[in-house]
């Protein structure tokens, strides 16, 4: 079998010039006994405007961790997040994030929890209607625009969790696995949704994910994180044009060699479990 080339660590940019900016970050928690588990370690990297970086790793290596500190969720032990040469301190309007879940009101209409979250942000309520039915045409859901969320299959709850995450205008947008739970063709249908939709907002974008052929389809560079405490250990740039087709013989060496990668970090967890 061949084996997959080294691929290049990620290039460490100066300070200002990336629009996210990831140095030297380190978190660790206590799990349910006590223990101290270190989630991630030494992790850096560089997120340029309007790039969409892909976080891949085995389970456990920190991706949902890095994420969360970018949002301003927790803050990291050691080492600093940046966003425009600033460190970031919490949460703030300038980040969007998606969820495995789509948390949407239940008691508002889809309609509803866009405006909800603009009024959040101050915007005038001459604006809200408008700008919230804007995007709701740009994911196909101008019909829906009156429905519950009990009314939407899951790929259109993460279609209108889309809509209200951009309609706040963020200068980036997290995702940590938002298609997990969908099935095998709508998480298709909605991967085709984000790659349009993002090309057409230019927004940056950091999108967590298990999954090597969605990061592939998706991202303009792939971060590795190794087997836990998760650091980035490599970064692919995916040159394959856009917009990209699922069947592009052009991804298959690129998914080849990422997953060859990424099954060297998975043994090392499994081989850790065996042990003991």
């Amino acid at each position: 079998m061949r084996q997959a080339r080294a691929l290049r660590v990620a290039p460490v940019l100066d300070v200002g010039g990336p629009k996210l900016s990831v140095r030297g970050v380190a978190k660790s928690y206590r799990n349910a006994r006590g223990t101290v588990i270190s989630a991630c370690t030494d992790v850096t990297f560089d997120v340029t405007p309007g790039e969409f970086v892909c976080l891949l790793g085995p389970s456990g290596c920190g991706k949902s961790t890095c994420l969360g500190l970018i949002a301003g969720l927790d803050r990291p032990d050691l080492g600093q997040i940046l966003m425009d040469g600033r460190p970031v301190t919490g949460p703030g309007p300038d980040r969007a994030m998606l969820f495995q879940e789509p948390a949407l009101f239940p008691w508002m209409s889809v309609l509803g929890n866009i405006e909800f979250a603009l009024r959040m942000l101050d915007v005038p309520r001459e604006d809200r209607r408008d700008r919230a039915m804007h995007w709701l045409g740009k994911v196909h859901l101008s019909r829906f625009a009156s429905a519950q969320p009990h009314e939407l299959s899951g790929g259109m709850k993460q279609r209108a969790a889309l809509a209200r995450a951009l309609a706040c205008d963020p200068e980036i947008l997290l995702a940590d696995e938002p298609f997990a739970a969908l099935d095998a063709q709508t998480r298709e249908i909605l991967q085709n949704e984000l790659q349009r939709v993002w090309a057409e907002s230019g927004k940056t974008c950091v999108f967590v994910t298990h999954n090597v052929r969605e990061a592939a389809f998706l991202a303009d560079r792939v971060l590795l994180m190794s087997a836990p405490p998760g650091t980035v250990v490599e970064d692919r740039e995916v040159s394959v044009s856009r917009p990209r087709q699922f069947d592009d013989p052009r991804l298959a060496p690129v998914i080849a060699e990422i997953h060859g990668h990424l099954v060297k970090e998975v043994e090392k967890v499994v081989a850790r479990e065996i042990r003991g």
